[in-house]
């Protein structure tokens, strides 16, 4: 019976423990990976004017290092086989670094899930929990029109990948975008 205990005991413990974890998990924006020193381009709602700041986006927020955090964006594969992604960006809005402006790098997130991601189209909505590092990185795509090499000011490894309906802070692109028709949601 003492046995019983010590495993219910234990399990309790555990199911707290699994609990106060996630209670730690921050929940950001994309406003969030910029410093404030870059509050104009919240100001007038395009992530994208932080590209032509004079660090060029690349100052990067170090409040959030090491934390816990969840953000939501739109998958751009960098590492695939088919269907199963091993590495992807974390962008901020919907044909990004493919024929619509690249964000900035504090704006641009590498993500290595903790197991493949199975992704069913580009610029897939996507929520990912992990543990946030500001590190300057270079991920070569292969885009429509040849190699692109993009740089990010994140990465979160062993990354929990979950799909999303919608994006909380999403750029909408204007309506004569090659790329707007991505931003309409499934009937």
């Amino acid at each position: 019976m003492n046995h019983f205990k010590s495993i219910i005991a234990l399990t309790s413990m555990l199911t707290v423990s699994a609990a106060g974890a996630s209670a730690d998990t921050m929940h950001i924006f994309w406003k969030d990976l910029r410093p404030a020193t870059q509050a104009v381009a919240e100001d007038v709602g395009l992530p994208m004017i932080a590209a032509k700041l004079p660090d060029h986006g690349q100052t990067l927020s170090l409040i959030l290092q090491d934390k816990s955090i969840q953000l939501a964006g739109y998958a751009l594969p960098v590492d695939r086989n088919g269907d199963l992604v091993y590495q992807f960006l974390l962008v901020p809005w919907t044909g990004a670094c493919s024929h619509m402006p690249t964000p900035p790098p504090n704006q641009i997130v590498l993500v290595t899930p903790a197991h493949p991601y199975k992704m069913s189209q580009t610029y897939q909505p996507v929520a990912v929990t992990g543990t946030l590092d500001p590190d300057m990185e270079k991920s070569q795509l292969f885009i429509l029109d040849g190699v692109s090499v993009i740089q990010s000011g994140y990465t979160v490894r062993k990354a929990e990948v979950v799909g999303v309906d919608t994006v909380p802070d999403t750029v909408t692109l204007p309506v004569n975008s090659p790329w707007s028709f991505l931003n309409k949601k499934k009937k």
